[in-house]
């Protein structure tokens, strides 16, 4: 299988599982330790797409691949970032808040995408990896409560964003 997309189009479907889970991140409250805890399991979940998907073309094309050539892969993370980071600036994004929409926003336009470009199979399982990366992240760590003890593993601020992501992706919740 070919992919037929462009370069700007491949930088959003390789970007937004990062954004995904970033927002997720920052949706809590779970200090400083936490959010670096929320950011590796972040980093974590995105790698995961490539072993719980390992024939989906489009996942295995936007992961790098730390394992043919570790300077071409980590370029291509640099690069990637660095397209995100630039098109949020443009956007005029300021706080968590804008962040966490523009995060749904790229969502909504992914699902777009990726039902002009590809198959269904394909589509689906890149949207269940994105919301599983959701997922991981806000179940990272606890928010609330004192010294770990009486928090809340999946925090309002959590499942609402949560909320939004599935509904952006339009796919069903991993969350019974």
């Amino acid at each position: 299988m070919t992919l037929n997309y462009t370069e700007e189009e491949l930088n959003l479907l390789a970007n937004t599982p990062h954004i995904i889970g970033a927002a997720m991140a920052f949706a809590g409250n779970s200090g400083l330790f936490g959010t670096g805890k929320e950011m590796f399991v972040n980093a974590k979940a995105i790698m995961a797409g490539a072993n719980d998907y390992p024939d989906n073309v489009l996942i295995r094309e936007i992961l790098p691949h730390f394992q043919e050539d570790t300077m071409e892969a980590v370029d291509k993370m640099k690069k990637v970032r660095a397209w995100g980071v630039e098109r949020y600036k443009a956007k005029g994004v300021h706080s968590a808040e804008q962040f966490q929409t523009e995060a749904v926003e790229d969502c909504k336009a992914v699902t777009a995408l990726l039902a002009d470009k590809t198959s269904q199979k394909e589509a689906d399982e890149y949207k269940q990896w994105a919301l599983a990366i959701a997922e991981k992240v806000a179940m990272a760590t606890t928010e609330g409560g004192f010294l770990g003890f009486g928090g809340e593993r999946f925090s309002v601020n959590e499942r609402e964003l949560y909320n939004r992501i599935e509904n952006a992706l339009g796919v069903k919740s991993l969350l019974a």
